[in-house]
């Protein structure tokens, strides 16, 4: 099977075609929020029903295209593709609503505890009218929130509830919303159209808007400080049939857990020994915490705050991708525009959010540097910056948004964390062949994030379930896990934490970093061994990009079968 732009270069739509597109449409109508990722007009300051009858309404829609799919023919190779993720795509939602995934979203970086507010830093804000719309989510927000409420208190009638873990970081998180210093109310305080004060009639609007979102969070606490706190689990671990399924979601794909596992610990291993061999290289006879204490104290290598922060990130890219561009890949223009951003939240993550559909609004990188923080070490970051930019996710996802002429839009914006994060670490250590990491230094940080996301593979499989420690002297525990990662990265205690927190309420996610590289190495390799003489590199990658945001086990498929 192929599914190459290459070999369709016009392509007229398909039933097929028209089943996603659908799809795509029925979501806009039960998800008004993916509006405003895909940049499409209507619905605006609307949210979804996040209550157990809005996800029962969603569910009728999900089984009713999983039918259709199921029954159409593909017409040709595209189709083909389309109807394996998309039906893929289709049962694993199924599969999740049956498991009660809804009742137990509660966690510290992606449920929607974080997206009814985070939805905020995407939506428009150059007109009286985008301020007029955002006043009217914030109005719209409670009724999401007690909603969302509902589904988690559905989740204690039947003992499936979060980790009192993350119960905790998340009244601590959403406390910060509910003080008068909170995001609403400094939205609703700066709030300009074009840099012109807004009409006091939607100024007072934004006020009472954000009084009304925050008090919503307010009853988020209430409601999980007094009520759900009292049913959740002291264990972090959700045990082998939740996280075999939180684990293909991730993923796109059925991987073998069990040597997985085994796989991480010698990946790992790998890691420690060639960043002792570059920690050698900066420094004779050093290891490597002697190595970063060195780099640490070259004021060369520093960054001091986040203004300083974002003109390095966007200077770096810009570079990046004016380079890559002219020598390495075929990059449009459209893909060329990378906005780098520092977010307006505090919490310690990381993070792309690609283009609109018509790139009015272009790809950003986002960095919420965690509260205290004020210095920068580039060495460490310069590869966070290819792994979110170019070839990282910009590249990946910006080329599937423009290939319109092959994708249909659910190809166009699909995807799992295996395929996006696995090409992004994939992208780490192309830099590094391509010569953009030759300084010691720098591919040091690029170890150092290669270390840990190998450690986290250990680390998540192992605590979810309760796999033996890797030197066998007992079981896997949440608090183990702090000092774990600890050990294999050199980081702020800040970031251990929020990032153990992370990996101990989001199971299946952080690894499908690491296990998405090695399946596509493995899918290059492959690829390379029947190519033969014949193998172009550079062609691969952009025949594997124009497939889209696939599962990896379609990928697989579209690549090799």
């Amino acid at each position: 099977m192929t599914d190459s732009a290459e070999t369709h270069k016009v392509r007229t739509a398909t039933p097929i075609d028209a089943i996603a597109e659908r799809w795509v449409d029925t979501e806009l109508d039960l998800y008004p929020e993916y509006r405003v990722y895909l940049g499409r007009e209507g619905r605006e300051g609307e949210y979804a029903d996040y209550s157990p009858a809005g996800a029962e309404r969603a569910i009728v829609e999900v089984k009713k295209t999983l039918r259709e799919i199921d029954a159409a023919t593909p017409a040709d190779a595209v189709d083909e593709v389309t109807k394996m993720d998309l039906a893929r795509e289709l049962q694993l939602t199924i599969d999740k609503h049956e498991a009660g995934f809804d009742q137990r979203d509660l966690n510290v970086i992606a449920s929607p505890a974080q997206g009814l507010r985070e939805i905020f830093d995407l939506v428009p804000t150059e007109s009286v009218e985008d301020w007029g719309n955002i006043a009217k989510r914030m109005r719209n927000l409670p009724a999401a929130m007690d909603g969302y409420i509902e589904t988690l208190r559905s989740g204690i009638a039947t003992g499936n509830v979060p980790a009192i873990r993350q119960v905790t970081e998340i009244i601590a998180q959403a406390s910060k919303q509910v003080a008068g210093t909170g995001f609403f109310f400094q939205l609703a305080e700066n709030a300009k159209a074009g840099g012109a004060e807004l009409p006091r009639s939607l100024a007072n609007d934004l006020a009472a808007g954000a009084k009304e979102s925050a008090a919503a969070y307010g009853t988020l606490v209430d409601f999980l400080r007094d009520e759900l706190a009292a049913h959740a689990p002291q264990r972090d671990a959700v045990g082998r049939e939740i996280y075999a399924l939180a684990s293909r979601d991730f993923l796109g794909a059925t991987v073998d857990l069990d040597e997985t596992y085994e796989w991480g610990i010698e990946e790992l291993a790998r890691m420690v020994e060639e960043q002792e061999s570059i920690a050698r290289e900066i420094k004779p006879g050093a290891t490597v915490a002697q190595a970063i204490e060195f780099l640490d104290s070259d004021q060369s290598r520093k960054l001091h705050g986040t203004d300083a922060l974002q003109k390095w990130m966007q200077e770096t890219s810009d570079r990046a991708v004016e380079e890559l561009s002219r020598t390495h890949f075929d990059i449009p223009e459209e893909v060329k525009r990378l906005e780098c951003m520092i977010a307006p939240t505090q919490e310690g993550g990381i993070y792309y959010t690609g283009p609109t559909d018509d790139f009015s609004r272009a790809g950003r990188m986002w960095w919420s540097v965690p509260e205290g923080v004020t210095e920068f070490d580039t060495w460490r970051e310069l590869t966070t910056v290819y792994h979110e930019g170019v070839p990282g996710h910009h590249l990946q996802i910006g080329q599937a948004t423009y290939n319109k002429a092959l994708l249909n839009t659910w190809r166009r914006n699909a995807g799992t964390s295996g395929h996006a994060e696995g090409w992004a670490l994939y992208a780490e250590r192309l830099m590094e062949q391509l010569g953009y990491l030759d300084d010691p230094a720098d591919r040091l940080g690029m170890l150092d994030g290669q270390r840990m996301r190998a450690a986290r593979v250990v680390l998540d499989i192992g605590v979810h379930l309760g796999k033996t420690l890797p030197d066998g002297s007992g079981p896997w525990t949440g608090e183990y896990a702090f000092e774990f990662l600890g050990n294999n990265v050199n980081m702020s205690e800040q970031f251990v934490r929020f990032e153990v927190n992370r990996y101990l309420g989001w199971p299946g996610q952080a690894p499908s970093y690491k296990i998405g590289q090695r399946i596509w190495e493995q899918l290059r390799d492959e690829y390379a061994r029947r190519e033969g003489a014949d193998f172009d590199i550079r062609a691969f990658h952009k025949k594997a990009l124009d497939i889209g945001g696939v599962g990896l086990d379609t990928l697989k498929a579209a690549l090799l079968e």
